[in-house]
């Protein structure tokens, strides 16, 4: 392995003497011709372990003998020859290391014997004087300092071919990913390499590499939207990541548009600068009605500069600006333009952080604008000041019909105000969401001297408040005074039995209400009692929501009775009730009953297992009048045999009636 050097000793012997042939079995002595003999021989000997021949050249040859232990044999080529006799010296290593293998020694560096000796007149065995010289140049040019090279050539080419065969596949592979981009104008050049790199997946983070593929398949992509702005009427694109750059090549469209008359932009990482691109637009566009910008983060910047454009629009009605990060001094600049403008009919700012100065602003504004209809401001910050500002501001106008307070944290003392501000309102108020202000028992009063007054209003959500079952019984007296509120919504009040018992007897005389929603209000079987005597012969309900109500088996078996003889009932929702396999099999018995109202029932979360879907399902085939077309039994403790029977009860009514029933598990 080269890793040592060891001095080597001649050892000269005869070739009349073989006794220092001892060790060798076998001499093999090759001659070949000399370029200047040519009566040159060639002849071969095999000499046996302690053989006395005697060998007579008439050449001077030069033998090299290499021994291989494990054959005990040593072979000898003739380099050249010129005499009759020869000396024979061979090179052994003086000392081997003891640590190296003697397998792998013997197979890469085979021992060298070299015999040289010069004309002699009497052909005696003594060394010539230059064999010395021989001797070191067996050293230098001998096999041994050429394995080396070739242990070094059998490593390296190896590794040379597979450094370039890599390299070549590798560039092949990055010629094929990453194409050069077509050759374009010094300008989409420069917009390519300047603003931010945008997809239409969700996520915008980008490889530099490879952006030049992006940016063909943006246009692409735009080019599409654009065709779609020019063919459609209501044309969606939320979600797509375009940003500004992109919304900056669409509004192009946009210009001179007679087509689109809705045009969503939803959560397209649009910012303050992009709104830019809407300048001259809008002004020249009187199609477009409805502009969505829900979602994008435009902040308090990019709504002074939409309001700026939107002063002199009078095409869009309906703006939406919800999640767009807008605080008080957007809510201003949006206050400034509604006094101007008179085309906007729905406002719609939910889910930012406008405070009490934002309220403020908007209420002086609608104390000018007499056009718009519909504000929503769900999901901010307006506090009892925010809903008292409101208040004043509503005294004065006369074109609101919706107002959305929807969580904004308003509490009793703001019901009061507000409350105060609508029944001086000139207009006709159909729809007050107040849902998740905190509004106990004490603000429900206030809701109900209300609404005992107005007459226009057609939807009350008082959803997630804690109006108790004291509030509830106020509520319930003031809908017996009024006609007019169609869709009531007093979920999540912590209402129970009794507060329930109210708003039964108030569905005996009440015709008009036909949307019920009690859901998370703990009313237990008594209060689904309660509210099915009522419902099995009186009412115009048809929406009944009972979800996470408590009712169990029990208050399922008294539902069951009511869908009997109840025809007005289309949709009922029973879910987290707890009501298992009885309380499935309650309202499967039901079912068989001949009903032409009801159309879609919500058992899900009810831990309902095979038994309940069994019943429901031959329920399901023994009525071939059902009108039934929707059943959801999903997040229940179904197997695939309770599954199965489901889908033949399906398939069997299809067969019957080639009416679809829609089963969710």
């Amino acid at each position: 392995n080269n890793s040592w050097v060891a001095p080597f000793y001649p050892i000269p012997f005869s070739a009349t003497s073989p006794s220092n042939l001892s060790t060798v079995s076998r001499l093999r002595i090759r001659t070949f011709p000399s370029p200047c003999d040519s009566n040159s021989t060639s002849l071969s000997l095999s000499l046996p372990m302690g053989s006395t021949s005697t060998l007579s050249l008439y050449s001077h040859p030069k033998i090299s003998i290499r021994a291989h232990p494990r054959q005990q044999e040593l072979r000898g080529e003739v380099l050249s020859s010129s005499s009759s006799y020869c000396d024979l010296h061979l090179l052994f290593p003086a000392t081997v290391p003891y640590h190296i293998n003697r397998r792998r020694f013997f197979r890469f560096k085979s021992s060298v014997v070299r015999a040289a000796s010069s004309r002699a007149d009497g052909g005696g065995s003594r060394r010539p004087a230059s064999s010395r010289r021989v001797y070191k140049q067996s050293q230098s040019q001998g096999p041994l300092s050429a394995v080396p090279g070739k242990e070094i050539a059998s490593f390296v080419v190896p590794a040379g071919v597979f450094v370039a065969v890599t390299f070549v596949l590798w560039k092949l592979v990055e010629k094929l990913l990453l194409p050069k981009p077509p050759r374009s104008s010094s300008v989409e050049n420069q917009s390519s390499s300047q603003g931010m790199k945008w997809s239409f997946a969700p996520g915008t983070n980008l490889l530099p590499g490879l952006g030049a593929k992006i940016d063909r398949e943006s246009k692409q992509k735009l080019n599409e939207f654009a065709k779609e702005l020019r063919s459609f009427r209501g044309v969606d694109m939320s979600g797509r990541n375009f940003g500004d750059e992109g919304l900056f090549f669409l509004a192009e469209s946009l210009a001179y548009n007679q087509r689109a008359e809705e045009v969503n932009f939803a959560a397209n990482g649009i910012t303050a600068a992009g709104l830019k691109a809407f300048d001259g637009v809008l002004q020249s566009n009187i199609v477009l009605k409805t502009l969505n910008l829900t979602g994008n983060p435009i902040g308090d910047e990019g709504a002074k500069c939409l309001c700026d454009i939107l002063v002199d629009n009078v095409g869009i009605q309906k703006l939406q600006l919800n999640s767009t990060d807008l605080g008080d001094e957007g809510a201003k600049a949006i206050a400034e333009m509604l006094k101007k403008n008179s085309s906007l009919r729905v406002l719609e700012l939910n889910n930012n952080t406008i405070d009490f100065s934002g309220f403020t602003s908007l209420a002086g504004a609608l104390l000018e604008n007499n056009t718009i209809q519909n504000i929503s401001l769900n999901g901010n910050y307006g506090g009892a000041l925010g809903a008292d500002a409101l208040a004043k501001g509503l005294e004065g106008n006369k074109s609101l019909r919706e107002l959305h307070l929807h969580g904004n944290s308003i509490g009793d003392e703001g019901i009061r105000a507000l409350m105060s501000g609508l029944s001086s309102h000139k207009g006709k108020l159909i729809l007050l969401d107040i849902g998740n202000n905190a509004i106990s028992s004490k603000g429900a009063f206030h809701v109900a001297e209300y609404i005992k007054k107005r007459k226009s209003l057609f939807s009350l959500n008082l959803y997630m408040n804690d109006i108790g079952d004291e509030g509830a019984e106020k509520i319930a007296e003031a809908l017996k005074q009024n006609r007019s509120i169609t869709a009531i919504d007093l979920g999540g009040n912590n209402i129970h039995a009794k507060g329930a018992s109210d708003i039964a007897q108030v569905l005996k005389d009440n015709s008009v209400i036909v949307i019920l929603e009690l859901s998370y209000n703990p009313i237990g079987p008594d209060g689904a009692k309660a509210l099915s005597e009522v419902l099995k012969f009186h009412g115009k309900i048809t929406t009944l929501n009972l979800g996470w109500c408590q009712i169990g088996a029990k208050g399922a078996e008294f539902i069951a009775d009511t869908l009997k003889y109840n025809t007005t009932i289309s949709t009922l929702d029973l879910r987290a009730n707890g009501l298992k396999d009885d309380g499935a099999i309650w309202l499967a018995r039901s079912l068989k009953v001949v009903n032409e109202a009801l159309t879609s029932l919500d058992l899900a979360f009810n831990e309902i297992r095979d038994e309940g879907a069994f019943a429901i399902a031959q329920a399901l085939k023994a009525n071939e009048d059902v009108r039934i077309t929707s059943v959801n039994l999903a997040s229940n403790f179904l197997t695939r045999l309770g599954q199965s029977a489901l889908t033949d009860a399906r398939d069997h009514v299809y067969e019957m009636n080639e009416r679809e029933v829609n089963i969710f598990f």
